[in-house]
Order: structure tokens, then sequence, then C-alpha cells
């Protein structure tokens, strides 16, 4: 159960009303209710729960919880005081059902007094604007957006409606859209790292160029990501970004892209629609990721990637000959261990 002095806790929700939310076949038949989400561990009578993960069938197996979403394949496994909510997509049917349980809560719609705001800056009805933000000259803010305690947003910005901007956050040279969340700390316009090498002293390139975020953008904790040089760096709608990822200069992120925690992307690679990037992935400046494309963590990618490819490794390759390579090193270290 979540610690109810950092989370408030909506419902009970009937057993229909559950149905709707994670958007199944509707159910008339209304009871019984839960009061809560759990894990399959601890989740009580009262409670929802899921099952997603081959490594807690056990947990499964002796779940108290009320109810759990669970795939076709495994709904005989859920016990007998278990409800099963079979469902192709147990996650995701889990995490519409989290949404009304906790559905966030936004503060009302307030300038601070000890927040500053320009006198020409646009900001929308219903937006929160928290202690020690800055708004500059010229920013546009929509309508009920929460913009958080010491964030700055710089001269000019526009950022659309509804989004949220967490504490700390600097925004410059940025047009953003609709929904967009990024995260405490979040560094985003900053010059990209241009600059022509020179044995008498490195010779500064101004970096010209804005970052545009589409709509149902989130962008993690202390993330940063560079203006561009000439033209723009871009962030597709829908993409979701870890934590402390670096996006340099005129990088260009397609639709749906995943970008996990400690990613690099060095300046001017483009990648297409739904391309994951596990966690420490390195990408090498002007290549081209195609769609569908999935990194393994920790891989060095230092070429063009076609669409739909799984590589792993550094430099990176497809999984299949990594693997091969990493068996066949395993063998012949064996056989020369034996020989000596």
């Amino acid at each position: 159960m979540a610690d109810t002095r950092f989370f408030d806790r909506a419902g009970p929700f009937t057993l229909a009303q559950i149905y709707k939310a994670a958007r199944l076949d509707p159910l008339v038949e209304s009871a019984p209710s839960f009061v809560d989400i759990g894990r399959l561990e601890d989740a009580g009578p009262d409670q929802v729960t899921f099952f997603d993960n081959i490594k807690y069938r056990d947990a499964l197996r002796s779940t108290r919880a009320g109810a759990c979403f669970v795939h076709p394949d495994y709904a005989d496994e859920v016990p007998a005081g278990t409800l099963a909510i079979v469902t192709p997509q147990p996650y995701k049917a889990y995490a519409l059902t989290a949404q009304i349980f906790y559905p966030g809560v936004k503060p009302a719609a307030t300038i601070h007094a000890a927040s500053h705001v320009a006198d020409d800056a646009v900001i929308g009805v219903g937006t929160t604007i928290e202690a020690g933000a800055v708004i500059e000259s010229g920013a546009q803010i929509g309508a009920n957006c929460w913009i958080g305690a010491n964030t700055v947003i710089g001269r000019g910005v526009v950022l659309g409606d509804g989004c949220i901007i967490g504490a700390n956050a600097t925004v410059s040279h940025t047009v953003i859209g609709n929904h967009v969340r990024l995260y405490p700390g979040v560094r985003i316009g900053q010059d990209g790292f241009g600059f022509a090498i020179d044995p008498a002293g490195h010779i500064k390139v101004p970096q010209l160029g804005r970052v545009v975020i589409e709509d149902g953008v989130e962008i993690g904790a202390n993330t940063a990501i560079d203006r561009g040089a000439i033209g723009d760096t871009h962030i597709g709608a829908g993409c979701w970004i870890d934590n402390l990822v670096q996006i340099g200069h005129n990088v260009r992120l397609g639709r749906g892209c995943v970008i996990v925690s400690q990613v690099g992307i060095a300046g001017s690679t483009v990648l297409g629609d739904f391309v994951v990037l596990a966690g420490q992935a390195g990408i090498a400046g002007h290549l081209k990721i195609g769609s569908g494309v999935r990194v393994a963590a920790q891989s060095g990618v230092m070429r063009d990637i076609p669409p739909k490819s799984d590589v792993m490794g550094s430099p990176a390759m497809p999984i299949k000959q990594y693997m091969r390579q990493v068996a066949t090193l395993t063998r012949l270290t064996r056989k020369r261990g034996k020989d000596d």
C-alpha cells in the first residue's frame, strides 16, 4: 500500500469500474469492490494485483489478492480465492487501474508571490507557478500547466497546454507541445558541444537552433538536451526519456522512442520511430538508426543500423552474431585452460 503521506488514494472502485478503467469488455456486475492495488506477494483480499513476469510464478500461486490481471496462458494458476481478470496485456491493465486509484494531484492554479514573471510573458488559464520560478520575457505558457519551484523558463520559450515542469529545471530556446512532462533538474536548450579544434585554442561555434518537443513526451530527472547548432534538435511525439540521458545538438528522435538511463546520443544522429536504447548505450554522431531498432545495454553504436534490427556489443552488431562470438571465445578459453 502506498504511503498516504506522499500519495492520495481514490476509491473504492467496483469490479465494473476497474474493467472500464482497464479498457476491458464491459462488465455489468459491480460487486465486489476494491480499495487499493498491491504486489502479488502482499496484496490482500480487497486489493488488485497483476502477473506479467514468469519469475514471479510462485508468488502468483500463493497470492491473497482479491483480483489479479493475468495473461490467458497463466489464468489456471491463479489461486481459488483470487479472481482472475484475463487479458493479453496484464501490465497495461494494471497501469490503467493504478491511474484511477492514484490519479495524482495538482495544486490550485496560483502564481506564487515569490515567483518572478516578466510583464510580457503569457500565462494560460489554470496554470500554477511555484515559489522561486522565473518566467522570462516573451515566454508563453499554455493552460493548466504546472511550473515547479525554482525552475527557469527562458526568453521566448513556448509551452503547450497541460505541461508539467519539475522543480529546478531550466528550459531555453525551446518550443514544447501539449502534455509534456519534464522532471526535476532537466536542462533543455543549452548550447551544444560545438567548437572548431585549433592548436592555438578551440573556437566556439554559435549554437543557433532550437529544441522542438512534440506532444506527450516525458523527460526524466537531470537529463540534458542541447539545442541545434544550425536547425533544431527534435524529440518526436510520445517519446519517453529516462533520467541522466544526454542528447546532443541536432539529434532527431522519431515517435515513441524509449531512451533508458545514462544513454548518450552524439550530435546529428537520427532515430526512427519506436527505437529502444537500453541503459548506458552510446550512439556516435551523424548516424541513422532505423525505426523499430533495439539496442542492448552498454552497447556502442558506431555505424548506421537498418530498421527492426536488434544489436548488442561494442561495436554493436546483430545480437545473434554477438552471441556466437561470445560462445566461440568461451570455447577457446576453456580449451586454452585445458591445454595449459
